[in-house]
């Protein structure tokens, strides 16, 4: 893989890196896309405003898809109550249109204007002017949006929404509309991506290479095809359609991933996760005991690139438990921790983290916790240096929010192959994905020029893992143990991103494997998310779902509890 190279992209008064995969993109703007007035409604401005936004609507859905699978920490023991509906407000501003508010959440501090607001303005200007490939890149996020804002909401308004004072309280539509009409935006942007045209846009993404566009928007497809496959009994061989055309993402240089700067004011361009985490006062942020723990008992080794520890030694491990800062240090494990065999409040070696639902107060320890390392968040190469975060550290916040990753293209195919029952077609395409992730994960490298590189894994280390996890999927004993061993490895791939996790543990409950919540009866598993609170008030003709066992159209598995596995 080629060297990835960042430049800035001057916005107003600050520079905002957008650079992404290995390509490199220079932008003088002087105006902010984000800040639109009606005498700026301008097909080009509007394009960087959609693209900008799309990367945060991503980089929030992500870590909350991420916190109830274990990916990331959540706090919340209870999960009815884990997330309120005023938790999804900024997002759902993010993806559809602000009201001029700033947006100050998980790291965020900025005005958005709305994905789709932007996407409906931009586009009779782009028709105009025959700017096809402008019209493009929106029909492909627009498409990304709403099948995201189903999998989470499930129902939500798409016909009738943005429609302004012609109707302020437009009706949702069923998810399996808004699934229907992605796939024919999708099909519509492969349509535009084909075409010559005379102005090009700046495209963040991919540098207008429009064939990665096509790859992109076909491996959506993909994705929307293998969601729904429990309800559409046409939708594996639509998947293996596109595959046999091989004209989707399949190589990391076409991976869709937002870059994030450099920059701290005026904007703070910086990933927002090493924003929270490497600061004067200390980290804000968990991470996971579960994810940590698996990946120290697998030996992997992009370990060091993920995390960076603030410590050698964790009260309850190598030194003496202290309650001050590890409260449950001096408690014992939950009876059903115990009987699962589940790691329990701390790791060794300096791994301090937390488990799934631990709603402790937050002690001194933000010098203590691990933190985020340089992937995806910009932070720094664990090179057992053991200092505190501080800001402009490692790669000074330069990190990226993965979107859609060829290693992921790689366990999608995967589960398809193991459904199918081509259990070795699947160890391939597992192994694939684990070496595509393994090898972008370590080319991260090169951010943290500070970095002791006696300390990066060496190519033995990298091979041993793999062997490993071959190993444990060939001493499985059936198909679910099989994808136990895809979806561990597929959860560790998308550290940064894990709105497809979220997917698929409510399509197939796997890994069965997965650290429960840390209290003994946290409710049923979130199938949706409640709706924004937002949304609610403002819209007569919406009601606020009783709970969060509501499923989307795609979800036919039982109930929670007992779907999926790990409350």
């Amino acid at each position: 893989m080629k060297m990835m190279k960042f430049k800035y992209i001057s916005i107003l008064a600050g520079f905002l890196f957008m650079a992404v995969a290995c390509e490199t993109t220079e932008l003088d703007l002087a105006d902010n896309p984000n800040e639109l007035g009606e005498n700026q409604s301008d097909a080009n401005l509007l394009l960087n405003s959609i693209q900008i936004d799309f990367g945060r609507f991503v980089e929030l859905m992500g870590l909350h898809g991420g916190q109830v699978t274990r990916i990331d920490y959540m706090d919340g023991r209870n999960y009815q109550n884990a997330y309120t509906p005023a938790a999804f407000n900024g997002e759902w501003s993010a993806a559809y249109q602000s009201t001029g508010a700033v947006f100050a959440q998980e790291g965020f501090n900025y005005t958005v204007n709305g994905i789709l607001a932007d996407v409906r303005a931009m586009t009779p200007l782009a028709e105009e002017q025959g700017f096809l490939h402008h019209i493009a890149i929106g029909q492909a996020i627009e498409a990304y949006t709403i099948v995201t804002l189903v999998d989470f909401f499930g129902d939500v308004p798409y016909s009738e929404a943005l429609q302004k004072s012609d109707n302020l309280n437009p009706k949702v539509d069923p998810g399996a509309e808004i699934y229907d009409a992605a796939l024919q935006l999708l099909d519509q942007a492969i349509a535009n991506f084909g075409q010559d045209v005379s102005t090009e846009p700046v495209d963040f993404y991919y540098e207008g290479d429009w064939e990665k566009w096509i790859k992109f928007s076909n491996t959506l497809k993909m994705k929307i095809y293998l969601q729904r496959r429990l309800v559409d009994p046409t939708a594996i061989d639509s998947f293996n359609a596109i595959v046999a055309t091989g004209n989707f993402i399949t190589e990391t240089e076409e991976d869709l991933q937002f870059q994030w700067g450099a920059n701290v004011l005026q904007p703070d361009s910086r990933h927002p996760r090493y924003g929270n985490t490497y600061k004067p006062g200390g980290a804000d942020e968990y991470m996971s005991n579960w994810l940590m723990n698996y990946m120290l008992t697998t030996e992997d080794p992009r370990m060091l690139y993920y995390f960076f520890r603030q410590t050698n030694a964790v009260p309850g491990e190598e030194i003496l438990p202290d309650e001050e800062t590890i409260e449950c240090s001096l408690e014992s494990a939950p009876a059903h921790y115990v009987a699962g065999n589940h790691i329990f409040c701390s790791l060794p070696t300096g791994y301090w983290g937390r488990d799934h639902g631990d709603d402790d107060g937050i002690p001194p320890d933000g010098f203590l916790r691990t933190i985020y390392g340089v992937y995806p968040a910009g932070g720094r190469f664990d090179d057992s240096s053991f200092e505190g975060g501080r800001s402009g550290q490692g790669g000074q916040g330069a990190g990226i929010t993965p979107i859609l990753l060829a290693s992921w293209v790689d366990f999608m195919r995967a589960e398809i192959a193991l459904e199918e029952g081509n259990i070795a077609g699947a160890k391939m395409l597992m192994e694939s994905g684990i070496t595509k992730s393994v090898s972008k994960v370590r080319s991260f490298i090169n951010l943290d020029t500070s970095a002791d590189r006696e300390f990066v894994p060496s190519e033995t280390t990298v091979t041993d893992h793999l062997m490993r996890i071959s190993e444990a999927y060939d001493s499985a004993a059936d198909d679910a143990e099989r994808l136990d061993v895809i979806a561990q490895q597929y959860w560790v791939s998308m550290f940064g991103n894990g709105i497809d996790a979220y997917n698929f543990y409510r399509r197939t409950g796997a890994p069965r494997t997965l650290q429960p919540n840390i209290e003994s009866s946290p409710g049923r598993f979130i199938r949706s998310f409640f709706y924004p609170a937002d949304f609610v008030t403002n819209n007569a003709s919406v009601t606020q779902k009783s709970d969060t066992n509501v499923k989307v159209f795609w979800d036919t598995n039982p109930d929670s509890p007992a779907f999926p596995v790990a409350n």
